[in-house]
């Protein structure tokens, strides 16, 4: 598995993350296979949040890895808040109360990363900055970063918070590309020209913010997968066909054209199935011409201008 930095920082991270949204819906022997293999594999790290499985998720991985002080050297891990039932929440009282939670659900001391997981309206930043604060010099949190969150939003946390923010978890796949379709339709009279999240690609780029992709096999909003999907046939006879020229799966393809791009992301991968996760991780060992990535970028619909 290849490695890269995650953002401003010096840790390096393998390229491909493992999200754990749904491991507790797995059996424990299942769990350590899919963990085993993740581990194998270089996927080291494992992306979490405090309400997958109402924390849930967060007890099962603690308990498939056997975790203990010499696993958890091995292991990178991320979570994130600030969802509550009707709510979100990044106010100071409930960051630290969900760190706490995280912490004792995953049987450790540390987070490697914190992400605060979506915008609240009524986010005081000082309260951010305060909770970053404590927890930081406690060593409860290494670093710290956002998810689903637009450059102003950032932007208003920095004011006010002196920790790097690494990462910006955000929703990207080949169908749901409206950070790069805006940057490629500027200035045209067209939907894909309407910019809806302030540049955040771009601005992630100039400030060494690592995009995390999630739901990267997703179309709409979980509203299923794309390969193998009817609704999707120019798409998937492209993703077969470079899959075909280069002996891999059509999974490997998908993660391939993610890592294409040169922002460096780390695409999260959500699957509980211990050999698509392999297909998946072969993607790092793969590299798209520029030709074929925008083959798959114009089979998924797009136009270029």
């Amino acid at each position: 598995m290849k490695t890269m930095k995650l953002g401003t920082t010096s840790l390096k991270v393998p390229v491909i993350a493992v999200g754990c949204m749904r491991i507790a819906s797995l059996s424990k022997p299942d769990a350590e296979r899919l963990v085993q293999t993740a581990l194998e594999e270089g996927a080291n790290f494992f992306d979490h949040a405090d309400i997958y499985g109402d924390g849930a998720c967060e007890e099962v991985f603690a308990d498939a890895v056997h975790m203990n002080a010499d696993i958890r050297e091995q292991l990178i891990l991320q979570s994130k808040c600030g969802i509550r039932e009707g709510m979100f929440d990044f106010s100071k009282t409930h960051i630290l109360q969900a760190v706490e939670g995280s912490l004792k659900r995953l049987q450790t001391d540390y987070l490697d990363v914190l992400l605060l997981h979506r915008p609240d309206a009524l986010v005081e930043p000082e309260e951010v900055a305060e909770a970053f604060d404590i927890l930081e010099a406690s060593g409860k949190v290494r670093h710290f970063g956002v998810s689903n969150q637009n450059p102003m939003q950032i932007q208003l946390l920095k004011k006010f918070v002196k920790q790097p923010l690494i990462a910006n978890q955000l929703q990207l796949s080949i169908t749901n590309a409206t950070m790069i379709s805006n940057g490629i339709n500027v200035n045209m009279e067209n939907d894909k020209a309407v910019n809806r999240d302030g540049s955040i690609l771009d601005y992630c780029r100039l400030n060494d913010i690592t995009i995390q992709p999630w739901s990267p096999f997703q179309y709409g909003f979980f509203e299923g997968v794309f390969l193998g999907n009817a609704k999707f046939p120019e798409l998937n006879q492209k993703i077969d066909e470079i899959a075909n020229r280069y002996h891999v799966s059509n999974s490997t393809v998908t993660i391939a054209w993610l890592l294409r791009h040169p922002a460096h992301m780390q695409p999260i991968i959500g699957t509980m199935n211990p050999e698509r996760l392999k297909e998946c991780c072969r993607a790092s060992d793969m590299w798209l011409t520029r030709q074929e990535w925008y083959d798959i970028y114009c089979a998924a619909g797009n136009v270029l201008p």
